[in-house]
C-alpha cells in the first residue's frame, strides 16, 4: 500500500504563510512582526533570522505569490497553440490561482500602491520587480503575437494589460462588494469558472478581430 508523502513545513514557510495572511488584511503598516512570529508559532528571533526586516518579509510574501503564477504560466504556454489559444489559457491559469486564496489577490493588489513603504533596494524586493517584469513582458508578447497575426485587433498593450490587471486581481481583491454584486462568494466554484468566461468574452468582444472571434467563438 501506497503511503501519501509527508511534505515537511519549513520555518520559513510558516512565517510567509502566516505574513500573507496578515499583510493581505491588514497592509503593510498594519502588521508587526512579533504578530507575524506569534501567528507562525515561531519567535521573533526566528523571524529575524530568516528576515532581515519587515520590509524583506513582504516582498518575500509577494515574490512567492508571484513565483507560483510565474511556474504556472511557464507550464501552461509550454503547452502551445495559436496566440488566443494561449491568451485563454494564461488567463485561466491567472484566475485559477487567484481564486485558491482570497489572500493571494488582496496582497498583490496592495502591493500595487504600498511600495512607498519599500526602498526597492533589497534582494527580496528586485526580485519582486524581475519577476513582474517578466510576466508583463510575457502576456505582452502574447498580446503583440496574436495582433501581428491578425487574430487580435490593434490596440495599446499597457492600457489592455491594465484592463486585464483589473479583470482579474481586483475581482478577486474586492472582498464583500463583490461578494454583494455577485450574490455569492467569488471563490465558489461556480463564480471562478464565470469569471473565466467573462473575462475571455470581455477580451474576444473587445480585442478580437473578426476572423479570430469567428475561428473561437464555438470554444
Amino acid at each position: 500500500m501506497a503511503h501519501a508523502q509527508v511534505v515537511e513545513v519549513t520555518p520559513r514557510d510558516k512565517i510567509l504563510e502566516a505574513a500573507e495572511h496578515l499583510f493581505a488584511r491588514r497592509g503593510f503598516a498594519g502588521v508587526g512582526l512579533s504578530e507575524v512570529a506569534e501567528a507562525a508559532g515561531l519567535s521573533k528571533s526566528s523571524l529575524f533570522h530568516h528576515f532581515k526586516s519587515k520590509v524583506d518579509l513582504y516582498a518575500a510574501v509577494v515574490g512567492r505569490i508571484l513565483d507560483h503564477i510565474d511556474l504556472r504560466m511557464t507550464r501552461a504556454l509550454a503547452a502551445g497553440g495559436d496566440p488566443l489559444t494561449r491568451i485563454d489559457r494564461w488567463l485561466d491559469t491567472l484566475v485559477d490561482f487567484l481564486g485558491e486564496s482570497p489572500s493571494h489577490a488582496r496582497l498583490l493588489l496592495r502591493s500595487l500602491f504600498e511600495d512607498d513603504d519599500l526602498t526597492g533596494t533589497s534582494e527580496e524586493e528586485q526580485h519582486v520587480d524581475a519577476t513582474t517584469k517578466r510576466l508583463l513582458a510575457t502576456a505582452g508578447d502574447l498580446l503583440r503575437e496574436g495582433m501581428a497575426a491578425g487574430h487580435l485587433r490593434a490596440a495599446n498593450i499597457g492600457h489592455t494589460l491594465q484592463s486585464l490587471i483589473g479583470l482579474t486581481i481586483y475581482h478577486f481583491a474586492s472582498g464583500q462588494l463583490g461578494e454583494d454584486l455577485l450574490g455569492r462568494s467569488q471563490f465558489t466554484p461556480i463564480e471562478i469558472k464565470r469569471r473565466k468566461q467573462e473575462v475571455k468574452a470581455l477580451l474576444r468582444h473587445g480585442l478580437a478581430s473578426g476572423r479570430a472571434h469567428s475561428d473561437h467563438e464555438e470554444d
